[in-house]
């Protein structure tokens, strides 16, 4: 793409700045190790996520899902308390042509029918309300997220992957991960907790809906597709 990074992309380091707090800046661990440590998760997460997609386990698709995100989701977080990465180029390197990740959208997403569509607010500190939205499309986002920084891992530009690993992480993927592991622990919690919600009534992405009505359509279906899976009896009525 060869695009201009955002502007404090581009920026020199700040000498003055404070010394580093970081967890993971400690005197026995190199960069290196870092690096590796988060391509790892990334990696093992992108193989484990097109493994489920493939359907041939379809049963614990959900639960497989809240492991992979929730192990994801550690690495972010390292990557969120580290300290500004700042890539060595100043302007991104091409890592070619996006790989298409429509087919491992509409697989998930089938594994996922009926409990695919959820509420979420974006921002838990601006107060806005409740949308739809599918752990599907976040979990497909996810993975452009995590490949593209993978690309540039994979060419040897170390420093460039963990800046976007990281980036991307704080502006995207972070609150998207975040945003789908609520729904599938909400999902295995209802089958587990043995209070499965009122069957779904048509919630999709493309409609409107008022607090009450998303958290009622959340589903009692969810109880016949995975209760059994997970070895729980269904809810008597």
């Amino acid at each position: 793409m060869s695009d201009a990074k955002p502007e404090n992309r581009g920026q020199d380091r700040n000498e003055d700045r404070a010394p580093d707090r970081s967890p993971d800046r400690s005197p026995d661990r190199s960069p290196d190790d870092f690096a590796v440590q988060i391509a790892d998760q990334v990696e093992s997460f992108l193989v484990a996520v097109t493994e489920v997609a493939k359907g041939d386990d379809p049963d614990s698709a959900v639960p497989y899902l809240l492991l992979e995100v929730s192990q994801l989701l550690l690495a972010g977080g390292r990557l969120g308390a580290h300290e500004d990465i700042v890539p060595e180029e100043r302007y991104e390197p091409d890592t070619g042509p996006e790989p298409d990740v429509d087919e491992l959208r509409m697989r998930l997403a089938r594994l996922l029918d009926p409990v695919d569509v959820y509420s979420e607010v974006f921002d838990p500190y601006a107060r806005s309300a409740p949308v739809a939205c599918r752990i599907s499309d976040d979990i497909a986002d996810v993975v452009t997220d995590l490949r593209h920084g993978m690309a540039h891992y994979r060419a040897g530009r170390i420093s460039e992957a963990l800046w976007w690993w990281q980036f991307s992480y704080l502006s995207n993927w972070g609150p998207t991960a975040s945003a789908s592991l609520r729904a599938l622990q909400s999902l295995v919690a209802h089958v587990r907790l043995d209070t499965p919600l009122d069957e779904l009534e048509g919630l999709d992405t493309d409609t409107d809906a008022d607090d009450l009505q998303l958290e009622r359509e959340a589903g009692a279906v969810m109880a016949a597709e995975i209760a059994a899976p997970l070895g729980i009896k269904p809810a008597r009525d």
